[in-house]
């Protein structure tokens, strides 16, 4: 099945090109330097980007693939969740490009795109399995148990964890995207030399919490005043990136306590981390699981991964798809 598919959940415009589980194109175009300025996206700023980039990222993505629109078996979008001026640009762009074709077209939910990059070569990943998904709109523990969709079995009650890394780059003035920029610094620093909370750490479900850890790092760094924080920069960012993961890892060895599963994903952005790759790496040792770590470009927002999950969505066919709209929040069911 070849697969044509487009993300444009927030800020990166992406296309991709996919043959069942093999990746023949995958386009992103990155407006990190465009929001660089702001410290965080700025909507309006990225649905403009979107609508200018949608055009030559969906070019580049078929010729990259040495193939054509005719080719497609289906089309692919993803409806949400996110933010909605930049999944409207994405699913208009979708429809104009099916309903001349008259291709089948498939709205597919954006956190099922993350499970499904692990259904994708190499060595595919085939449910049941456990996923965290951590990124900057959304944290949460994913059970997989087929193809189609997932359980939450956990999320976030406030901050996602990569909003969490942005907004503490932002108060180390680190600089945007604040995830690699955390990561970058807390490798010349010490992780233990500030003793930030972990949150849901007494807490007995799966849930995360994160907005407690951002307003400790507000009152640290008002304690030490700007010289300090200066000179102290890189023990701030290794101590606050090591309660960001310890949380994360905590509540997935948590979740491992069931026995239900034999093999563990990561999803999302900061599942490019290192630190927390390495943790989960160890934690899936001990337990003799099996541990998919998926290529750091398909980590974050992507068309490919949309592209593999819209293989296990019902199609649309031309003219139902036109009242196909976008969500902005997850809905109640995966």
């Amino acid at each position: 099945m070849l697969v044509l598919a487009l993300e444009t959940s927030c800020d990166d415009t992406c296309a991709a090109v996919a043959e069942d589980d093999e990746v023949r194109s995958n386009v992103i175009s990155s407006q990190a330097a465009a929001h660089a300025r702001y410290g965080g996206v700025v909507p309006e700023v990225a649905s403009r980007h979107h609508v200018q980039l949608v055009t030559p990222v969906v070019r580049a993505a078929l010729a990259d693939a040495g193939a054509e629109l005719e080719d497609m078996d289906r089309l692919a979008v993803t409806r949400g969740p996110g933010l909605i001026g930049a999944l409207l640009v994405g699913m208009a762009s979708a429809k104009a490009l099916a309903a001349p074709a008259r291709k089948p077209l498939v709205g597919v939910d954006h956190l099922h795109g993350h499970v499904a990059a692990n259904f994708l070569s190499p060595d595919p990943l085939d449910p049941p399995f456990l996923c965290l998904i951590a990124s900057g709109g959304h944290t949460l523990l994913a059970g997989v148990h087929d193809r189609e969709g997932f359980e939450v079995l956990g999320r976030t009650l406030d901050d996602a964890a990569g909003e969490a890394l942005d907004k503490g780059a932002r108060l180390l003035r680190l600089g945007y995207p604040g995830g690699p920029a955390i990561e970058r610094a807390a490798a010349e620093g010490d992780p233990g030399a500030f003793k930030f909370p972990v949150a849901m750490t007494r807490d007995p479900g799966l849930d995360f919490s994160f907005s407690g850890l951002k307003t400790a790092l507000l009152y640290a760094t008002r304690e030490l005043g700007s010289e300090e924080t200066e000179r102290r920069r890189a023990d701030l960012a290794a101590s606050y990136q090591a309660a960001v993961v310890d949380q994360l890892s905590g509540k997935l060895e948590r979740a491992l306590r069931d026995d239900r599963w034999n093999a563990v994903a990561l999803g999302g952005g900061v599942a490019a981390n290192r630190l927390l790759r390495e943790r989960t790496e160890s934690l899936c040792h001990q337990r003799g699981l099996r541990l998919k770590l998926v290529s750091p470009e398909l980590c974050t927002d992507n068309a490919a991964m949309i592209a593999s999950a819209a293989r296990y969505v019902t199609p649309q066919a031309f003219p139902d798809y036109l009242a196909l709209d976008a969500y902005a929040t997850k809905r109640a069911a995966a």
